[in-house]
Formats: structure tokens, sequence, C-alpha cells
């Protein structure tokens, strides 16, 4: 289906095109597999540039509404841009046997050629995404093919293992079962009448290949080779176009920008902001930023000139962050944007001691304590957009931590990169796995987090294998925090918390043993100098499109709770049906989710978490509904999963599906 159509903006000069739009197109992969895509032109007799948004999120419905921000702005602005569905999802042909797979890496590739090689494209390709779409950009950037001259990466990770939602510091996150549920539910909707008459049996064929990635996840417990392909910071010498990385502080996913630009700072530019797992324009906590126009300039720069000279953005401009007192949900982030050089370039490094810090137990040997109630302050892993989920008063979960606390601070500090935390101690029975908050403490006594980090005591310094000093009772063990940009006020004191449990971010796999500390360092990047301002403001944020094809409702806010009963912890959210109404189309996409944690702290530590993901695709040709409801259950380090996908084709079993994994 093709049309045509004005895109209506404020200003006609700065939006010079018209745009044809192409929902559905195919293009063809070597092994035969047809991917699907859709496509926006300018109407014009020259070959333009390309841009590709290569995910597997369902260019006809799941996204369609979000791709409608970005890819007609483009388009207006003289880029043919194309939204592609990965293989084994959307209107794509082919299987999805587990994330970043080597077919996907490949396609990515030949897509690519495919663009420079049309009619309409002039040879120059340039690459972005958010979260899955951005690491893909990454990847694709690596060795990049001829064709791909620059890449933005919004919200994406350079490292699978330690800076995705699957582990962090070698242990299990509870967010990876989240995940576990929504993806297999993802691949298993339906393809839609683009594919042809058959599009049943395309539907049928894929959810009888449909794997469980998961159990992949879950037994992948080191940073091994599964870990490493796709990871890019182990390859960033490799990097070879132009890369701007955009990251938000409230999101798991942030620590890639510094890294990357620290890595590569001939290669890549840096964006950081106080929001969490969204394109800028959305960001939240506010303030957002207008990524398009963003985007359009460093599109402008790369894209359409032969020029290798190199622009003089900084290379880093983040917001940087202050004091605010800890909610659950913030509409605006204290603080303000600065720029700067790469942050090994901006830092120096202040260490200090643990016995230098007042302690609020006695100083000989410290006893970590195995509270596995520690944790309830933590918030979302990262957060994904839902309603609240920002870390809470840390006060609760101090009052049941190791906590070393500084005097109050007589001048400004501003940390910048990422901390480190040099560890001597000793576990008993088997290694444990440790957790260290750092937090600003106001003059009141509230305790507002800054950055954490774990560490599973049973691998080795790189999070590879199992490390020989495991046999041991004695440890020395390095812990790096999330990245951050922090200024600390003269008067207020810094905080750093420990214990071996922060439920339910992290999953209590964990057996409750004696975990002690002799010593420690904490390594701080202070900058040097004072932070300078932007020399150019960012742009602001704009409502696009002007005029939208779609409305979306929900049926109600999302909750969360906290409650505690015999013994029995339970914290949980649900968010009620969201619906996005495609009215010319004739199709409505809704979704629900639901996310319950429980822990019984008895002496045996057992947890149990529950996900219920739903989507329906109302069209005019019937509906049909996807759920998973995914049950993990753990004690003493070992984890069963027992998950259930159920389809419905206008209220009648389509398909089923069931997985049981220990």
């Amino acid at each position: 289906m093709d049309s045509t159509r004005r895109i209506k903006m404020t200003d006609q000069t700065d939006h010079p095109f018209k745009v044809s739009e192409t929902d559905h197109l195919w293009i063809e992969m070597p092994d035969g597999v047809r991917l699907a895509g859709r496509l926006w032109c300018p109407v014009t007799q020259m070959p333009v540039p390309a841009i590709l948004e290569y995910i597997p999120y369902r260019k006809t419905d799941m996204v369609r509404a979000r791709d409608e921000r970005n890819h007609p702005y483009f388009a207006a602005h003289g880029y043919a841009c194309i939204r592609v569905d990965m293989r084994g999802s959307g209107d794509s042909e082919g299987h999805m046997p587990d994330m970043y797979a080597q077919a996907e890496l490949d396609d990515a590739r030949q897509v690519i050629k495919w663009l420079a090689a049309q009619p309409w494209c002039n040879g120059r390709v340039g690459m972005f995404g958010t979260s899955w779409g951005g690491t893909a950009s990454l990847q694709a950037s690596v060795n990049a093919p001829d064709a791909l001259k620059a890449a933005i990466a919004v919200c994406a990770t350079h490292d699978r293992f330690e800076d995705d939602i699957h582990y962090m510091g070698g242990c299990v996150l509870s967010d990876t079962f989240e995940w576990g549920a929504t993806l297999p539910a993802i691949l298993a909707s339906p393809p839609t009448a683009n594919v042809g008459t058959d599009w049943k049996a395309l539907w049928k064929e894929r959810i009888e290949n449909l794997t469980f990635p998961l159990e992949n996840w879950l037994r992948e417990d080191g940073r091994g080779q599964y870990w490493r392909h796709g990871s890019v910071i182990h390859q960033a010498d490799a990097l070879s176009v132009p890369v701007l990385a955009i990251g938000g502080w409230s999101d798991r996913y942030s620590n890639s920008v510094m890294s990357l630009v620290d890595a590569r700072p001939t290669q890549v530019w840096g964006v950081v902001g106080p929001w969490g797992h969204h394109y800028p324009d959305q960001g939240s906590p506010g303030p957002a930023v207008g990524f398009q126009k963003l985007a359009l300039d460093w599109w402008d720069h790369w894209l359409k000139s032969d020029t290798s000279q190199t622009p003089n953005w900084p290379r880093l401009r983040v917001w940087l962050r202050e004091y605010v007192d800890p909610k659950d949900f913030l509409s605006m982030a204290a603080g303000k944007w600065i720029e700067s050089g790469p942050t090994i370039q901006e830092t120096k490094v202040q260490e200090i001691s643990l016995s230098s810090l007042k302690s609020n137990t006695n100083h000989g040997r410290w006893i970590v304590p195995a509270d596995p109630t520690v944790g309830q302050s933590a918030g979302d892993t990262g957060y994904f957009g839902r309603t609240g989920g920002l870390p809470l008063d840390q006060n609760f979960d101090d009052s049941r931590s190791l906590v070393f606390e500084t005097a109050p601070l007589t001048e400004d500090l501003i940390i910048y990169g990422s901390v480190v935390l040099r560890l001597h101690g000793e576990t008993k029975d088997q290694p444990n796995q440790i957790i260290a908050r750092l937090s600003d403490v106001n003059s009141d006594g509230v305790s507002a987090r800054i950055t954490y980090g774990v560490r599973n005591l049973s691998l080795d310094e790189n999070l590879d294998r199992i490390s020989p000093s495991a046999k041991t009772d004695a440890f020395n063990a390095d812990i790096r925090f999330h990245s951050t940009a922090y200024r600390i006020r003269k008067g207020h004191r810094i905080r750093l918390a420990f214990s071996s449990f922060y439920w339910p971010l992290i999953h209590a796999a964990a057996p409750k043993g004696d975990l002690s500390l002799d010593d420690g360092e904490l390594v701080l990047p202070l900058m040097a100098n004072k932070p300078s301002d932007l020399s150019e403001p960012l742009p602001p944020a704009e409502d696009l499109p002007e005029e939208k094809s779609h409305f979306t409702s929900a049926a109600d806010r999302l909750t969360r709770w906290n409650k505690t009963r015999d013994n029995c912890i339970e914290m949980g959210w649900r968010q009620p049906l969201v619906k996005t109404a495609f009215p010319q189309m004739g199709t409505v996409f809704s979704y629900e989710t639901g996310m319950v944690h429980r822990l019984k702290t008895s002496d045996v530590v057992e947890q149990e978490t529950n996900v219920d993901h739903k989507m329906i695709f109302e069209r005019p040709d019937g509906t049909a509904e996807v759920s998973v409801a995914l049950t993990a259950c753990s004690s003493l380090g070992h984890t069963t999963v027992d998950a259930e996908l159920i389809v419905t084709w206008n209220k009648e079993i389509f398909m089923t599906r069931h997985w049981r994994k220990s």
C-alpha cells in the first residue's frame, strides 16, 4: 500500500519535502527469508541518504505510533527512512532463536547493502534505534559495511552481561524474568495480511519453532562467549563509523555512553539526560529534549556530505544530577546540563578507606548483614516507561545494612564517571553476593541513592568463571558502580551501605551466610575543574507528528504494592490494559502486564516471581490474543521456571506452548 501526504509542520521552510509512504515491502536475504519493511521517502528526483531502524517490535502495530514520531520527520528533511522487522518477528519470515543471534547480525548488514543499492538511495546509510535497535546499531558499527556512515544508539547496551537486564556483577536481575515472559509473547504474535493469504500458516510455523531464551540467560551465568557475542565493548577499537550514544541516568543501560566515549574518544559522542528507557523527546524524568532535531544535525553532518571533518560538538553533554527528595515518580529532575571531554580526561581520583569513615558498627571485622528485607527501597532495575519505580529514601534499607559515612562535606564534590570499590574480606560456607550503595544524605538525614554496584563473589575479576579463590574464605573483589554525573553539595554526607541482599531488584538466590569485610577503598572519580555549561542548548522536545494517526487510552494507572504477612514479603505492580487505536487501519493494539515477587524470610530463603503479559490485536480480519504466564521459584541457589503461552484467534485456542526449565 502506497500513500503520499504532506507532513505538516509549523515552519514549512524547515521541512521542505513531501513524503511518500510505503506501508509494506519485502527485503530478501541470501537464504531466501524475506524481511518486512515500512518506508518513508521524500518526494524528489534526486537519490538521498537512507536511515534504518531494525527491531523485532512489529512495524504494523506494536510501535507504529513511535515510528511515526521519527521516520516521517527525517523523511521530510530529505532522507529515505525504513523500519524493518527482524526475522521471526512482525511481518518478517524466518525464526528468531535468541537475542542477537548471528543471523540477526548478518541480516542487518544485508539490509544496509540492499538500501545502498536502491535507486532512491545515494549509497549512504545511517542506522539508529533505542534499546534493542540501539544495540543493533552499535553491532553494525563494528567493522561496518562500506555504506554505513554513522549510527545513533539510544539506551543501548555495549556489554550484554554487565549492562543489560539479565545480570549485574554476575548476579541475576529479577527483570530478566519479565523479559523472559515478554519476548516469547512478542514473537508468537500474528503476522498480518501483508504477508499474503497464508499468514496463518506462517503464524503456526513460527509458534511451533518458538524457543524460550530465558533458559539460555539463566544457564549462562558467567561472562563467557555467549554474552561476549554482540557486546561491542570488547571490540570498541573496531567501531569504524561515528556513533552518537544517548542514555538516561534512570535507565539500566546508562553505562554504555561514558564507557564508549572513554574507549573510543575519536569515534563516539555522548548525551545522557535524567530520563529512563525512552527516546529523549519522551524523556521522564524531565527535562526531555528534541531527539529528532538532535538526530537531524547528526545525519546532516555525516550523511549529506563526504566530509571527514570532525564536528565541534562536545564529546559529552550530560545532565549533572543533584539531590532531590527521593520519590517514586519525578516529573522533573534536579540539576543542569553540562558539557565535557571524555571522563578519563576530566577527572582526578580520590581514594577513601573504609577504616577512615564512621560506621554503624565497631571496627575489627565488619559483618555485612544477611537481611533478605533489604532492597524494598531500591525501585525498578531500570525506569522502563512505567509510572514510578524510582529509588526511594534509602534509610529503610540503610538501617538493615552495614553503613559507612563521611562527615558533612566542606565543599561541593562532583562524581563524574564510574565509582570503583576495592574490598577485602571473608565469606564462610560458600561465596556470597555483596551489594554496595552510594547515597547523598542531606542535613535532615534523608538518604538519596546516587549509584550502586553488585558483585557475585564466586566469579573471577572478569566475571567469566568460578574464581579459584572462591574455594577459600578470603576474598579481594572490585565492584564497579553505575556511571553517573552527580554533585554532592557542601554540608551533605556521603553514605556507603553494604548488604548481601537487594531484593527484589537482585534475584535472592544467595544463602544467608556470613560475609565480613576487613577493609576497602572507595575510589571516586571527581571532576577536576568547574563544570562547563552547554555552549549551545539542546533542542526542546516537540510533540510529533502534528497530525497523529492514533490515539492511546489506559484502563487505569499503574499500581504498586508492598505488604508483609507471616514472614512473607510481597511486592508487585500491575499495568492495566493500555490501548492504541489506529482508526484508518481499523486496528487496535493493547497490552497489559503484571509482576509479583514473594520472599519467604524463614531460615531458608525462598523466592517466587510471577509475570503475566498479554497482548491483543484487534484487526479487520479478526482478533488475536497472546499471553504468557511465568513463575520462577528459587531456593538454595536452585531456580525452576514454568511458563505457559496461550494464543487465541477470535477467542478460540489457536496454539499453546509450555516450558518448564530447572
